[in-house]
């Protein structure tokens, strides 16, 4: 704690976004670069040293998070990265895309706004790069076994590493033609440059991970095949059975799912392709969901030049502040919140004034509508009440050239026959069902992350990761060195 006084003589300062106009003519990250550097050591300083870290708590990684802000605002850059390294092998990742429950639990919080720890975080992990403090490790000596994780996303990443430095030998299977999941192709660049992710690729590849990509397992080798050919497996595909809306005129075309639409956008950025296919160009866009994801696709659609972007919640909007009795510190709360996307809407032409909000909350789908071709132009809705029932006479209709469902996801895909092949027991959720060690009904096949937990946060997919890799070096070695976060029955609260 360098400056006890910190939390009261400095105010809180957040990582300064771009100006709208600006950021949305182009794909970068939206806030100021460089700007991040020369305030963290004084938003460290604002750090209790609480005595009870709820903070830490609050983290399904353990982050010891009171440790580094001691360290960045001492600026001991090399310390703090070894702190946090310690328990997140990608903090870069956690640090732009984790909706910060650490924050929510800090003591700070009580009756102030909380230490900038999703900041702080970042800037240990970008000027750990910068100084060279996040060199490959590569195992001393090779343990002879071998595993195969099937997902290249946040858990089979982590998973992956864990186990390589343990000294297996482990070979990542990816469906898709790169590696990195969600974090590829569903996260849009805005909100996270993929260098980010290219960087922790080839600190693996030197590390001694392989990565076999366009491999679908289950399709393009079989599942038993494969299981055959390594000492375990870990099955860290990720929920990817999105939810539908089966309602009327459904079946019209220009209605896609959000993770149909997401993509297309970010092989553009990668250079794949010259404009996607699905592109929002001088079209009325509704979203339908809440959510992150829906958050994402109203960015992404404000980029590709929308008339219009709209999306819709079914909750009702949320107060400024905590609602004491019903979220008491430290749960997370639900606050009324504003992310880049939700700015750059706002500031769209068509909005109806300028402090206006793109969604519309209490908002429920009622039928779609089109042309004579076959194609969606309209939207339905009714405003709910609390029981999410509709209100009658609350009926109206929005202009809608592109429909986004963004409804979440059920459990893992099956299309594959992964899970069938394997013959993997199932939870009535539909998520793989799996014992406190990780273990599946299937010897030597361990399964983590969203396919096991169900969909959850970046934070909980990275713990999954390194817990089920410590689940992994036991089965195999009889014991293990490696840090297990968490237990496979731990739960996220609710963000």
């Amino acid at each position: 704690m360098a400056d006890p006084k910190g939390f009261m003589t400095t105010p809180r300062q957040d990582w300064p976004r771009r100006p709208v106009e600006e950021r949305v003519k182009d794909w970068d990250e939206v806030y100021v670069p460089g700007a991040l550097l020369p305030i963290i050591s004084k938003q460290a300083d604002r750090c209790m040293d609480c005595g009870i870290p709820f903070c830490h708590d609050a983290c399904p990684l353990g982050n010891l998070i009171p440790e580094w802000n001691d360290l960045v605002s001492r600026e001991d850059w090399r310390a703090a990265a070894d702190r946090l390294h310690a328990t997140n092998n990608f903090p870069e990742f956690t640090g732009r895309l984790c909706p910060a429950p650490c924050e929510a639990g800090c003591v700070l919080a009580i009756n102030q706004p909380a230490v900038t720890i999703k900041n702080v975080e970042c800037a240990i992990a970008d000027r750990a790069w910068e100084d060279g403090f996040a060199p490959p490790r590569p195992p001393d000596r090779l343990s002879g076994r071998t595993v195969a994780v099937i997902g290249s996303g946040p858990t089979g990443l982590a998973a992956a590493q864990q186990l390589t430095r343990a000294g297996h030998t482990v070979a990542v299977y990816e469906k898709d033609d790169r590696i990195g999941g969600l974090m590829r192709y569903g996260i849009p660049e805005f909100k996270m440059e993929k260098h980010h992710l290219e960087r922790r690729i080839e600190q693996m590849r030197a590390e001694g991970t392989k990565f076999r990509t366009s491999t679908a397992v289950g399709r393009d080798i079989g599942a038993a095949e494969l299981r055959s050919r390594y000492d375990a497996v870990v099955i860290a595909t990720g929920a990817t059975a999105w939810r539908e809306l089966p309602l009327p005129g459904r079946e019209l075309s220009g209605i896609h799912q959000a993770m149909e639409y997401l993509p297309l956008a970010n092989r553009v950025c990668e250079g794949e392709l010259e404009t996607s296919p699905m592109s929002a160009a001088g079209k009325h866009v509704v979203i339908v969901g809440g959510g992150d994801t829906g958050a994402d696709c109203l960015g992404t659609a404000v980029r590709e030049g929308a008339a219009s972007v709209t999306q819709l919640d079914i909750y009702a909007q949320p107060g400024a502040e905590r609602d004491e009795d019903a979220e008491p510190w430290p749960t997370y709360p639900k606050i009324y919140r504003l992310s880049a996307a939700h700015e750059e809407a706002r500031d769209l032409q068509t909005a109806p004034a300028a402090d206006a909000d793109a969604r519309l909350f209490a908002a429920s789908t009622l039928h779609f509508t089109g042309d004579a071709d076959g194609h969606v132009r309209s939207l339905h809705l009714t405003e709910v009440d609390a029981q999410r029932s509709p209100m009658p006479g609350t009926e109206r209709t929005l202009p809608a050239d592109l429909v986004l469902l963004a409804l979440g996801f059920s459990g893992p895909d099956r299309e594959d026959g992964l899970i069938d092949q394997l013959g993997l027991e199932m939870e009535p959720r539909g998520t793989i069902t799996r014992d406190a060690g990780f273990a599946t009904n299937a010897p030597g096949v361990f399964a983590a992350g969203d396919a096991a937990r169900g969909q959850s946060l970046i934070v909980w997919a990275i713990a999954e990761g390194r817990a089920v890799a410590a689940a992994v070096d036991r089965y195999l070695t009889g014991s293990s060195r490696l840090p297990a976060p968490i237990s496979p029955y731990d739960r996220p609260m609710t963000v």
